[in-house]
This record gives C-alpha cells, sequence and structure tokens, in this order.
C-alpha cells in the first residue's frame, strides 16, 4: 500500500472518520444481537451441566400496562469507550502562508488519556507532532520522529492508553453485525427518547462541527448543483443490467443527498434562519433559495384580501405551492397522506360568505393535499421514465405547522426573461395553453404508460389544443436545454364519488386506475366470463373469490347494460386510457359521444372503487387476510389496494362489528383531525413556547384540562365564548401569524394557554365529521388515553417524548420537560429499483411452484442488486431477506434462515423503526426458528420482545396479539410447561372471542391448539372435545368437504383412537396415567364439562372465506403488512409451504389466533395439578401412546389446520397422525434422550 497525498478537503474528511471511529454513537446494536450473545455466553457456562428449566416469562402481566412497556423499548446505547480526551482543531489555524509551501494543511491539539498534549501538523504526505508549545507556533517535527501516514497511526504511537481503547473500539464493532455499523441514508426518526435524559456533556469537537465546520451538503463556495446532478445521472446509459446498476446507484445517492439537504434547508427556513428571495411580497409568499434548492410554503393565505399589484408572478413550478384556492372552496382533503387533490389556480369571485377560519382550513387542506399529489405525478413520470422528459427532485417538510416544499431548480428559471421558456400547459388557467409538437411527443409516450388519453381542450379563446396532460400542467425548457414538466397535481382522473364545486380537488390513486385497467382488459379479452386473472395485477386488492368474481360478473352486466355505447367504444380500442380534464372547470373540445365517453368511463372507475375494491377490502379485513396493526399499516394497506384516505369514514362504518377494526380506524380519524389542530397551535407557538404548548395540546387530548394553565383568563374566555381554539385566531394560517403570536407573547399571553379539552376535542370531531364524514364517538376521550394512540400521533406531528411510565388517567399527565425534541416530518420521490422487484415477483412464483432452489436464487439475486444500488438499509432489502429466511426454512435450513431473518430484523429496525409492526413480526419470526432449532428461552426471549412491540403499535386488543400468544404457548408445551402453555392459550381464546366472535374460523384454530395441548397431557376426552367445536365451525364456515375440515376430522378420530388405546392399557393393567385423576375429577364435576361445550354452541358472525390465520407467524406469512409487499406474496407463501411439506420438508407453521371462553379458567386447576402429578410419577405407557406435537396451527394462507411440525430436521410422522399434520411427541421424546 502506499500512503495517498491529502489536499484540504480530504484531510478534514479523514479527521471527521477518524472522530466517527472512536464513537461508539454510530453503532445501532440490536436486541436480537445482543440476545444471542447472551445466549451463546450463558452456553459456555453451563456446558456440561445439566438443563436448566426454561423460566417463565413475563409475557401476560405488562400486556394490560402498555403505558408502563414505554420504558423497555429502548435499549441502552452501548457503553462509550474512551481512547482520548479530545481531538480538536488548533487556534494555530489556518497554516500561514510560508508553511503552506511546505504543505501544511492543518494543526491539531490533541490530549491523551495520560495527560499529555500535543500539537499536529497535518500535512500533504502524513501526520507528525511539532514542537509548538504555548502560543508560538513552532513547525518543525519533534525528535523523536513521530509522524505516521494517518491520525489512528500517530495516536497509537504518542498514547499507549488510545491503543488499547481503540483496540476496545474495533472489538466492539467486530462483534456487532455487520449491518449494525451501516448507516442508513434515509434514518427513520423515534417518537421516545431516553429516560432520564443523558447528561450533555462538553465535546469541543462537537461544538466545532456544528458551528464552524460545515460537512457535506453545505460547504461555502462547494454547493451541489442538484438538478444537472440529477439529470445527469438519469442520462446515463441504462441498456444491460451493469450499466442500470450504475445509474440506479447515481440515482439513489443523489437523490438521498438532496432531501437530507432540503430537510437541512426546510428547517432553516421555517427558523427564519434564510432570507426570502422576494422579501417584498406578502411573508406567505416567500420564496426561498438555499443550497441550490428552491423552497416555498404549502399554505395558502386570502387571496381575495391581497392587493392585485402585490401578487407575485410566479412561473417556476416549485412556487406552485404559493398559487392559491378559490375563496370559497369548502373541500373535504387529507393534508398528511398522499391523498389525491389539487390546487386550482383560478381566483373565484364568490362572496366571502363563510368564516375566515373556515376558509383558511380548507384552503390549508387544499395545499397541503395539492403538494401530496405534485409528489405523487413527479413520482409517477419518474417511473415512466421518458428519454427527454425530465423532473425535479422534490420533497415535502413538515415542520413546526408548516409545510415546505423543497425542489431543484430549473437552470435560467431564476434569472432573465421567462416569457419563452413556456413550452407546454398554461400559467393562466386554461386562458392560453402552449403548444409544442417536440414536447407534445414525448408527453403522449408519457401519458400512454400513466393510463391518460390524448385529447383536445379549448383555451380562453376557443383555441382547440391536444394535450396529454392536465391543463394546469407545465412543460418549461430550461438553459440546459432539457424539457422539464412540472405541476404535476393531476396524473390520476377526477373521482366521481366526490362531485360538485367542494369536493373538485378529489382525485383517484395510480394504484386504482392500474387496477381498474386491468380488470377492464380482462373484460375485454372475454365478454362473457370474468377470469381470475383480473384480481392477480400488482395493485389489485386480494386473493380472488367466488363472492368477488360474481359480483364482478354482476356489475359487469349491469354496465353493459346501461353504456352499450361506451362498451362498444372500450372494445373497439384496446387501451383504457382516461382523460384527465374531465370534470374539471377546463373546457372540451370534440364530439359529446367523446366527451361522455371519458366521463362514463371516469365514473365507472368510481363505481369500481365504490362498489367492488372497498367492499372486498372489508371483506379481508375481517376474513384477518388484511391485518393492518397501526396507522402507518392501515394507510399502507389502503393504498396498496388504491383506496384514499378520505374513505376512512366509510370503511369505519362498515366494520363496526369488529372490535378491534372499529378502534384501529376511529383511532386513526382521530389522530388525523388531532394533527390538524396541533399544527395550528405549532403555527402559532413562539420558539420558546414549542415545548409548553406541544405538552399542553397533549394534556387536553389525552387528561382533562378545563380551565386555562397559566395567566390565561383571557383566553379562557375566548375559549368559552368562541367554538374551539380556531375561532381565537387571527385570520391567517400563514407564516405572518408568528408575528401577531411574538407581540401577544410580549403582552404575557401564551398562545395555547386558552386551550382545554372540551374544545380541542369540539375541534377533532368537527374536523372529522367534515373531512370523513365520521361522527366520533362519545367514548373516543377513553380511546384516546392508549399508547399506540399516543404514539400515532407523535409519529405524524414528528414529536419525541421520554421513554418514562405515564399516568395516562390523570388530568394532566404530561410535563413540558417530557417533550424532548420536535423533528421534521419527510415525503420524498427517492427512486426504487424496478430490477430487484421484478425478480422477487418472480421468486415468488417459482416459491409457488415449490421450486425452492429457483426462488432463492432469484431472491439472492434481487438482495445482491438492492446492496449494490441502495445498500442494504432499505425495506425492499428487507423484504428479500425475509422471503430468503422462508425459502431456507421450507428446505429445512433453519440455521441459514435465522441468520437471513436477523438481516430483516435488524434492516426494519432501522428503516421502519424500534416499534414497527414489521419489527415485531420480525422478531416473532426469529422466534419460531430459535426455537425450530430447540433453543426454546431464546425463543421466548424473542417472543417477549414481540408481544411488547405489538403491545405499543396496537394495544393489546389485537388477533395479532392472540396470534402470538398461541406461539408462546406452543413453546412453553414443548417445553413440558403445560400449566403456563395452557394459560397463554386461554388469554388468547379470550382475546378472539371478544375481537371475533365465537364463530370465526380463527375460533377453529384456538381449539385445535388446546386440542392438541391436551392430548400432550394424555386429556383425550378434553381434546375429543375442543376437536369436535374445531370440526364444527370449520364445517360450517368453509363446508365439510373443505380440506381444513377433513383434517379436523383425522384429528378427532386419531385422538379417539389414543382413548381408545389408553383405555384398552387400563383394561389390560398395564399401569394408570397420573393424569386419571383429573379425568376421574371432571367425570365428578359435570358442570366444568357442560360449560365447555357451552362454548362451543353460540352464534358466531358468519364470516366466511377466512383464506389464512391471522398470526403470519413464519416470514412474511399472511397479510401484505410490508408496504410494498403485494397479497401474492401471501398466497406464494401459502403455495411454498403446502408443496414444502408434501416434499416432507421442515415445515413448522405458527399456530393462528384464537378465541375462548372463561371456563378454562376453572380448568386449569385440575390440569395444573394432572401435569404435576405427571411430571412425578409419568409412566412409559403415556409415552407410547403417541401423544400429539407441539402445537397446532392453522396455516394461514392454505387455510389448512394443522400442527406445528418438528423440532429441526423433519421426521416423518408415525402412527395415526393425519399426514402433514404434525409428528408424535413420542418421538421427540426419544430424540432428546439420544441427545442426553
Amino acid at each position: 500500500m502506499v500512503a495517498g497525498i491529502y489536499d484540504e478537503r480530504s484531510i478534514r474528511s479523514h479527521l471527521r472518520r477518524v472522530r466517527e471511529l472512536l464513537s461508539l454513537s454510530s453503532l445501532h446494536v440490536s436486541l436480537s444481537t445482543s440476545l444471542a450473545l447472551q445466549q451463546e455466553s450463558a452456553q459456555g457456562k453451563s456446558a456440561g451441566s445439566e438443563k436448566t428449566v426454561i423460566q417463565e416469562l413475563d409475557g401476560l402481566n405488562f400486556m394490560e400496562d402498555s403505558a408502563g412497556a414505554l420504558t423497555n423499548l429502548l435499549a441502552s446505547a452501548p457503553a462509550e469507550i474512551k481512547c482520548v480526551e479530545s481531538i480538536v482543531f488548533s487556534s494555530f489555524n489556518p497554516p500561514p502562508s510560508y508553511r503552506r509551501l511546505h504543505g501544511d494543511l492543518i494543526y491539531i491539539d490533541v490530549v491523551t488519556l495520560e495527560g499529555n498534549k500535543y500539537c499536529i501538523t497535518g500535512s500533504s504526505k502524513s501526520f507528525y507532532v511539532n514542537c509548538s508549545n504555548g502560543s508560538i507556533l513552532d513547525p518543525k517535527p519533534t525528535k523523536q520522529s513521530l509522524e505516521a501516514s494517518t491520525l489512528v497511526g500517530l495516536l497509537q504511537k504518542i498514547s499507549a492508553k488510545f491503543k488499547k481503547g481503540f483496540r476496545e473500539v474495533l472489538d466492539c464493532r467486530a462483534s456487532a453485525h455487520p449491518f449494525e455499523n451501516v448507516q442508513s441514508l434515509l434514518p427513520v426518526t423515534s417518537w421516545l427518547g431516553a429516560h432520564p435524559v443523558p447528561e450533555h456533556r462538553r465535546d469541543a469537537a462537537r461544538a466545532e462541527e456544528s458551528v464552524v465546520l460545515s460537512y457535506g451538503t453545505e460547504l461555502i463556495g462547494m454547493q451541489r448543483d442538484w438538478n444537472e446532478e440529477l439529470q445527469s445521472c438519469r442520462e446515463f446509459p441504462h441498456g444491460n443490467p451493469q450499466e442500470r446498476i450504475l445509474r440506479g446507484r447515481a440515482l439513489y445517492k443523489v437523490t438521498c443527498d438532496f432531501v437530507d439537504a432540503a430537510v437541512k434547508g426546510a428547517v432553516g427556513v421555517i427558523n427564519r434562519c434564510i432570507p426570502p428571495i422576494n422579501p417584498t411580497d406578502p411573508e406567505c409568499f416567500h420564496m426561498y433559495v438555499h443550497n441550490n434548492i428552491f423552497f416555498s410554503f404549502a399554505v395558502d393565505f386570502d387571496y381575495e384580501h391581497i392587493p392585485k399589484d402585490q401578487k407575485p408572478d410566479c412561473q417556476h413550478g416549485a412556487t406552485r405551492s404559493t398559487k392559491v384556492s378559490s375563496s370559497g372552496v369548502e373541500a373535504k382533503r387529507d393534508m398528511n397522506n398522499a391523498e389525491s387533490t389539487e390546487v386550482s389556480n383560478s381566483v373565484s369571485d364568490n362572496s366571502l360568505d363563510a368564516s375566515a377560519e373556515a376558509q383558511i382550513a380548507d384552503s390549508e387542506q387544499a395545499t397541503y393535499a395539492s403538494a401530496n399529489n405534485d409528489l405523487k405525478g413527479t413520482k409517477a413520470y419518474q417511473e415512466a421514465d421518458i428519454s427527454g422528459l425530465y423532473n425535479l427532485a422534490m420533497a415535502i417538510i413538515d415542520y413546526r405547522g408548516h409545510r415546505v416544499v423543497a425542489q431543484s431548480i430549473i437552470p435560467g428559471i431564476l434569472q432573465g426573461d421567462k416569457s419563452d421558456s413556456l413550452l407546454y400547459g398554461s400559467v393562466d388557467n386554461g386562458k392560453k395553453i402552449s403548444w409544442n409538437e417536440s414536447f407534445h411527443s414525448k408527453v403522449v409516450e408519457a401519458a400512454k404508460r400513466l393510463h391518460l388519453k390524448e385529447h383536445v381542450v379549448l383555451d380562453g379563446s376557443g383555441n382547440p389544443v391536444k394535450l396529454a396532460a392536465t391543463v394546469e400542467c407545465k412543460g418549461i425548457v430550461g438553459s440546459d436545454d432539457r424539457h422539464y414538466i412540472l405541476d404535476l397535481m393531476r396524473v390520476t382522473p377526477r373521482d366521481s364519488n366526490y362531485m360538485g364545486q367542494e369536493h373538485r380537488f378529489c382525485v383517484l390513486r395510480p394504484e386504482l386506475v392500474a387496477s381498474f385497467v386491468e380488470a377492464e382488459s380482462t373484460k375485454q379479452s372475454t365478454r362473457q366470463k370474468v377470469p381470475d386473472a383480473s384480481e392477480e395485477s400488482n395493485d389489485q386488492v386480494a386473493s380472488t373469490s367466488d363472492a368477488k368474481a360474481s359480483s364482478v360478473e354482476g356489475d359487469d352486466k349491469s354496465e353493459e347494460s346501461s353504456a352499450p355505447t361506451l362498451e362498444e367504444n372500450i372494445n373497439s380500442n384496446a387501451e383504457i386510457l382516461f382523460n384527465p380534464n374531465v370534470f374539471t372547470e377546463y373546457k372540451l373540445a370534440g364530439s359529446p359521444e367523446e366527451i361522455a365517453a371519458d366521463e362514463e368511463l371516469v365514473k365507472r372507475a368510481g363505481t369500481y372503487l365504490l362498489e367492488i375494491v372497498i367492499p372486498k377490502f372489508v371483506q379481508d379485513l375481517c376474513s384477518l387476510d388484511i391485518s393492518p396493526m397501526d396507522g402507518q399499516t392501515l394507510t399502507d394497506a389502503l393504498h396498496l389496494h388504491g383506496i384514499n384516505v378520505r374513505y376512512l369514514g366509510k370503511i369505519a362504518g362498515m366494520i363496526k362489528h369488529l372490535p378491534h377494526l372499529w378502534d384501529l380506524f376511529s383511532a386513526e380519524i382521530i389522530v388525523r383531525s388531532a394533527k390538524h389542530v396541533i399544527k395550528e397551535i405549532l403555527r402559532q407557538s413562539a420558539d420558546h413556547d414549542i415545548g409548553p404548548a406541544i405538552a399542553h395540546f397533549l394534556n387536553c387530548f389525552v387528561g382533562k384540562v378545563s380551565g386555562a394553565s397559566t395567566k390565561g383568563s383571557h383566553g379562557n374566555a375566548q375559549s368559552k365564548t368562541q367554538k374551539g381554539h380556531e375561532s381565537s385566531q387571527t385570520p391567517k394560517s400563514t407564516k405572518g401569524q408568528k408575528l401577531n403570536n411574538t407581540a401577544a407573547s410580549r403582552k404575557g399571553l401564551s398562545t395555547y394557554s386558552h386551550l382545554t379539552s372540551d374544545g380541542i376535542w369540539s375541534n377533532i370531531k368537527e374536523f372529522a365529521k367534515s373531512k370523513y364524514q365520521f361522527e366520533v364517538p362519545d367514548d373516543a376521550r377513553l380511546l384516546a388515553k392508549r399508547v399506540s394512540v399516543l404514539r400515532n400521533l407523535c409519529q405524524k406531528v414528528g414529536i419525541t417524548i421520554a421513554a418514562r411510565k405515564y399516568n395516562l388517567d390523570a388530568s394532566t399527565p404530561f410535563e413540558a420537560l417530557d417533550i424532548l425534541n420536535l423533528q421534521p416530518v419527510v415525503k420524498h420521490s427517492v427512486p426504487t429499483c424496478t430490477d430487484a422487484k421484478n425478480l422477487m415477483e418472480a421468486g415468488k412464483v417459482r416459491m409457488a411452484e415449490g421450486t425452492l432452489n429457483e426462488a432463492y436464487a432469484l431472491f439472492s439475486e434481487a438482495f445482491s442488486l438492492l446492496q449494490q444500488i441502495t445498500g442494504p438499509m432499505h425495506k425492499d432489502a428487507a423484504n428479500c431477506c425475509r422471503y430468503l429466511a422462508m425459502v431456507l426454512y421450507h428446505a429445512g435450513d433453519t440455521a441459514g434462515a435465522i441468520v437471513q431473518q436477523h438481516r430483516e430484523l435488524i434492516i426494519n429496525e432501522r428503516c421502519l423503526g424500534l416499534d414497527h409492526p414489521d419489527t415485531a413480526h420480525s422478531y416473532g419470526n426469529m422466534a419460531l426458528f430459535y426455537h425450530g432449532l430447540n433453543q426454546t428461552e431464546l425463543a421466548l426471549r424473542h417472543m417477549s420482545r414481540t408481544l411488547l412491540l405489538l403491545s405499543l403499535a396496537s394495544g393489546p386488543d389485537h388477533p395479532d396479539v392472540a396470534a402470538t400468544l398461541i406461539n408462546v404457548a406452543m413453546m412453553y408445551q414443548d417445553a413440558s410447561n403445560m400449566s403456563t402453555a395452557l394459560r397463554y392459550l386461554q388469554e388468547a381464546l379470550m382475546k378472539n372471542e371478544r375481537l371475533l366472535g365465537p364463530d370465526h374460523v380463527q375460533m377453529a384454530v384456538c381449539y385445535h391448539a388446546l386440542a392438541i395441548a391436551f392430548s400432550c397431557m394424555s386429556l383425550y376426552k378434553l381434546s375429543i372435545q375442543h376437536e369436535k367445536k374445531t370440526y364444527d365451525i370449520l364445517a360450517k364456515q368453509l363446508g365439510e368437504n373443505d380440506s381444513r375440515t377433513k383434517d379436523s376430522e383425522n384429528w378427532l378420530n386419531t385422538f379417539k383412537h389414543r382413548e381408545e388405546q389408553v383405555n384398552a392399557q387400563k383394561q389390560k393393567g398395564q399401569g394408570t396415567n397420573a393424569s386419571d385423576n383429573a379425568i376421574n375429577f371432571l367425570k365428578a364435576n359435570p358442570a366444568f364439562l357442560q360449560a365447555m361445550k357451552a362454548a362451543a354452541i353460540q352464534s358466531g358472525d358468519g364470516s366466511a372465506n377466512v383464506n389464512r390465520s391471522l398470526n403470519a407467524a413464519v416470514v412474511g406469512e399472511g397479510v401484505p403488512r410490508l408496504r410494498g409487499v403485494d397479497e401474492r406474496a401471501a398466497r406464494a407463501t401459502a403455495e411454498a409451504r403446502k408443496k414444502a411439506a408434501a416434499k416432507g420438508l421442515n415445515v413448522r407453521n405458527g399456530p393462528g389466533s384464537n378465541n375462548a371462553s372463561n371456563e378454562l379458567a376453572q380448568i386449569l386447576k385440575i390440569i395444573n395439578q394432572a401435569a404435576a402429578a405427571s411430571s412425578t410419577s409419568a409412566t412409559p405407557n403415556a409415552q407410547q401412546s403417541g401423544q400429539a406435537t407441539n402445537g397446532p396451527s392453522q396455516n394461514g394462507n392454505a387455510s389448512e389446520v394443522k400442527a406445528a411440525d418438528t423440532n429441526g430436521p423433519s421426521v416423518k410422522s408415525t402412527g395415526n397422525t393425519p399426514v402433514g399434520l404434525g409428528t408424535t411427541l413420542e418421538l421427540k421424546k426419544q430424540k432428546s434422550k439420544q441427545k442426553s
């Protein structure tokens, strides 16, 4: 190796890297890694000693107290290993000119742990200790000739303690998983911070970096030209895979860097650190340029109140967010999620009847949503990837109640005359529409991929213009001669279910358009019937079902009869293309028939959403095919199926009969409404009031605040006389409010002090009613006292609170000191890797076919691609690892599956969050894999973490929690801890009965689990009784001919046969089992058995077509919880599992969720006695009777009632156990005996 030559930039980077290396703060050690290391060390200590009894974990008690669980979420940070006292830039910097000629670049002051002080010269060749002492620079090297090519090498020479400490740091990093050392380019923010708050110590290097040096994105004089970088990367060749990798990597890196710089810049804009470029305009129209990024606020002003000569002429696309909506518009739009609405640039002449506050709220939502739509449109054109048509880099940052839109800058747009730069579209709301042949041809090409139609509109003078996009989009040529398309707020058509002036901002989601086009194409190819293929598009709702097929057919017939001309029109044209300008204020040219046909097509898409997609979505929710856990996964599931968030209220009304879904939807609507309220408060709060304002709002939201908190008698009077806090605000919803609030604070009044719980909740109810058509129930305040609701709100607003135990029943549970941070919430247009996604889709198909080798190769290739393009810290890489783990597990390589699953877990923790539902399921999968290797104690510790995370995300009342409890019971059962196993099964049974009703298919899973547990204890009468309940439910819901029902019948016969064997042995006098006492006791007390029988004879909710057990216990099984996971993955998993089992491969199914009855508690005591007796005097005869396996499961995707299979390598089942339903406990006991 040859030492490189340093320059000023590289030597600073070198110093920064040294500081990073010496700190362990960048090391994110997963709890799973720590648990595995603890287990290894414990095994090393106990090697040779007898096997210890599995300790019971406290997994049930804390479920009732999720507020206390907050303290357990954050792992303690690794203890810092001190290597050196300080490394700082010397005050001798910068080097004098005569020393620069000798290569001096930098001077560094170092204090070692021994207490010695050194002044080090960093030159272009090396680092060496100079002779400087005191305040005079002496650049000569010291006599000892202490010199090294790296700073670390030099420090090792001059300090023995540094050498020792540095070795410890390296060892610590080496013991961690490699992925734990990788930095995420788009890190996720946490809503919980360490408590107690760690001491803030002096650190000269930290201060230096924050105040003096600006690394990376904001170096003075070295600003990056984001637009040029991005467009140059897009122009990279991408003809072969290697070129696509290079192009993808460059695009991903530049976009991530842009997002990082945009967030910093937006925070600076909101904190008023960056001056506007148009300071003479009204404050709401201020625009900013910083670090070559254009910033503008997406908050509207009452446009009518601004004199015309003050209205800015905003031609740059990024100024879109400063354009305004009509003053009188009352729209019900979403201001957070990528909801589809658009801002009209027109100024209506409506009289200002409505209250100023209502107008502000509506226009604010309009611009919030328009920014979302613009981002969505930008992504759509980005994915279309048309050569010669360019987009801007874009990010949306929500911070302190403001929404800032950041975009890269079109070359030349901020200088000179812009009159000739517009080639396409309109800047004056369609009065004059520009057109260019070259530009139009590119837009047409993109329109075909976006299912948009080439159509003709009339401009203000009545001249026809042919467009392939919306009128308000703008095609601009930059000074670099590239063609840019901007203002893409409507790349999908209007939502015909929200018609009228007040709803003119509502458009359909791209996923729904793709799904509708797929369904229509299928109908064209087969006019008489509707094949299953229409349900198999990427964005289609869920697996096909007879119910859906028939409803589609019925829908088709009605449509064909009502609109035969349209049907002929569509059939004649193979492509289904939408006109994006129908149902808008723009005038359309063309024949009335053509316009009517375009309108009818858009209406049909709206009908398809309302009559097919949403009912199917609700059906899948009820059958647990889709099982969202929190607000984020619910939003992802809605968007995946093409449903806008504005339909939350409608869907909530359709799932009232299921408590966990009703709570989830109600909480999401309440949190979204509360977010609207708190953003108003934050916008008005002065810098010094932000923490107290957030704490006060949370107290009003969760607790009970009735009067003015401090010196707010004036505010309190206002809150009594005026409805809600909005009425007491100034009639401006802009950044300009800060001035008024500052004046108010000088008078001694806090802007938030007059707020009360009643006022806050009346605002929330009002907003939910207008936006979601949802009546917030009276008991909603009790719902707000849940940790899961608090978590959801904090994540949506960017609040970080201290991770301590809160008394949420108190009137004021929060203090100002509990608010640790307010972070920006970001939406961005970072590109995805389509090649990797295609490989993953192919891998799922191979897995469904049972060709595991090919599936493994495809998933491995996808992961390799992602590692090269995005690096491992990406949610798609986590998906790959999950599928790889699944394939290895099906193939019997449990150890290999654990390696992949551990990767997925680490990536999910870093990219999605410590308490994201997918992270919880990763821990659950790890537990099942460890259990497959007979490491039950380690498995149970992972299960404990799973329960903790689920309780934070969803609260204790969710079917996924019940499913996890069954998995825990299965593990205790395998460890022969039957009393604990039955306690968990009882809890799961009661949960599911309360949540799903007594006749849900998941009840069958529960009863089957109990039947297996009782058979393990030789209580075959109870096994038969519970298996009979399983059979009855399955027969009722699925029919007697269903494979799952037949499996249950086989189990029933097996239990009966085993009972006969036991009875025969008793008659021959071959000994009795200790559990006979329990059976005899039950015979003597028939009330117990009667109670259990009664539990089975109840009416259920009749949910049919349950396609999978809820728990999705093994990797990625079941519901498409992950963003970007479509439901075909679930079907592929089911198919692969079925075929792997048929081939004799090791397949352990995690048990599904269940429901239960209270009688089990009465029986528990008896069973515990039986278990205790059997453990002291178990006989060989009991073992020979061939007891059942470690735990039943209902395979989620294949919906087969099965017992969880063997531990580790597959063991063929013997005796009368039905094929594919598990092995006998006898074989396991023989194996464990051989091992011991």
